[in-house]
């Protein structure tokens, strides 16, 4: 049994401490949100966020981050900024098959808490990695834009 603090719970997980936390989120927790992509981390499908950063599930053993506050998708409703990014997703229809749409989410929330107001360029290089198979990159970056914007108007 793994203890794991997974969507601000502490859940204790029937789990090997090398598998990964991918399947230990999807398969033991349930939080199916979080998906397979490639399984060597390359594709950004399976993007997490643990203790605030964007990590890539499929390749970190559980054991690993056994302690660390570890959320994902299923859970971002809860988190100020993923609600507005979330939103920005809605309002410039950026899903098509919806597939990488949870990593591509949990890199923007994550670019943004750590860059409240990325260039262009910033956003193209962060979100480089996670792929869209549909190729709507460009309302990806849209709704990256007005997520920042409307964050930075609500703190003036």
């Amino acid at each position: 049994m793994i203890t794991l603090n997974l969507n601000g719970k502490d859940l204790q997980l029937d789990a090997t401490d090398d598998m990964p936390l991918l399947w230990a989120i999807r398969d033991v927790a349930g939080y199916t949100g979080t998906k397979f992509g490639c399984g060597m981390g390359l594709c950004g499908a399976c993007t997490i966020h643990i203790n605030g950063e964007a990590v890539r599930s499929c390749v970190i053993p559980i054991s690993s981050v056994v302690g660390q506050a570890v959320s994902t998708i299923d859970n971002l409703h809860s988190d100020p900024i993923g609600q507005v990014v979330q939103q920005a997703w809605l309002d410039n229809g950026v899903a098509q098959c919806g597939f990488c749409q949870g990593g591509q989410i949990m890199s923007a929330t994550a670019l943004l808490k750590s860059n409240p107001k990325p260039s262009e360029v910033q956003i193209e290089e962060f979100m480089a990695g996670n792929i869209c198979r549909c190729g709507t990159y460009n309302r990806i970056k849209t709704a990256i834009q007005q997520a920042a914007s409307h964050l930075q108007e609500a703190k003036a």
